[in-house]
């Protein structure tokens, strides 16, 4: 019996941990839980021989954003400019990896790390970041010189910038996208929030009250619609295990035409690493030059 007394008290520690967490959850809401950010740099677009400026943004509520512009790498005038948002975990330097191989192929390239992030200020929560990622797109209109521009969001980066779209579409600002490439996206805050909660015993009871905590107009299924016709590309992955593949499904299915759907297999986030999805994804904004 003496061998078994540990492993209680283990266990009631590991229940201890979940409940402050879960009390943590009810008292800020589902919000918190799709923002995982660090401050380690892990690694700057030089050390992959590109050229990069750091750029900061100040943005209205009084916080500092920090981004990099790479320049397409490229002898010839760019074929277009991406705006890269970039998934919920640890900064853009982490992240970089996923899109380094666009500016060899022509394309400038602007991305930014949300408040909390990196070199960023604040803590993110998602009104925030749908404040910052609107921030840098204003930041490129200012410097735009008539060259195609596209969004291109990876996991919670693509939510952000269906949201962002879809309102700059609608308000007819200026300069006009010319395409958008959501990739491993969630369909909407809400659904998502409680597709996890419902997967844990402790969390279950309360999928549907901690979900109302995010206010119903950031759904992904309901805002992309609105993106039209700007043409949009769904990539997803059937054996996503962050977010299933059912939601890029929804997503497509909700889009208004023009719209295509990648249907790929790789892990969450690792699409770029196949020659064949970047293809796609080249061949996707070349049709939308």
């Amino acid at each position: 019996m003496a061998g078994r007394h540990p492993r209680i008290l283990l266990s009631t520690k590991a229940l201890t941990t979940v409940l402050l967490a879960f009390l943590a959850l009810l008292h800020t809401g589902c919000s918190s839980v799709f923002f995982y950010p660090d401050n380690t740099t892990y690694i700057t677009p030089d050390r992959l021989n590109l050229e990069y400026q750091d750029v900061f943004l100040n943005t209205e509520d009084g916080e500092t954003l920090h981004g990099w512009w790479l320049p397409a790498h490229t002898d010839e005038p760019a074929k277009g400019t991406i705006y890269y948002l970039h998934g919920n975990a640890q900064n853009v330097s982490a992240h970089i990896l996923n899109i380094a191989w666009l500016p060899p192929e022509g394309y400038n390239l602007f991305t930014l790390d949300y408040r909390g992030y990196g070199q960023s200020t604040g803590a993110p929560d998602i009104e925030g970041a749908l404040h910052d990622v609107e921030t840098g797109l204003r930041w490129l209109a200012e410097r735009h010189t008539g060259q195609p521009l596209f969004i291109l969001g990876q996991s919670l980066g693509g939510a952000l910038g269906t949201a962002l779209a879809s309102e700059w579409v609608q308000r007819n600002e200026q300069p006009e996208l010319n395409g958008v490439i959501l990739d491993g996206t969630f369909s909407g805050f809400r659904y998502i929030a409680r597709e996890k909660l419902d997967t844990f015993w402790l969390t279950w009871p309360f999928q549907y009250p901690l979900s109302w905590t995010i206010p119903e107009e950031y759904e992904g299924v309901d805002r992309i619609p609105a993106i039209s016709p700007v043409p949009i590309m769904i990539i997803h992955s059937a054996r996503d295990g962050i977010i299933p593949f059912h939601h890029g499904i929804r997503l497509y299915d909700a889009a208004e035409q023009p719209k295509e759907f990648l249907r790929t297999d790789t892990p969450h986030a690792a699409t770029f690493v196949i020659p064949a999805y970047r293809e796609a994804a080249l061949e996707f904004m070349g049709e939308s030059l």
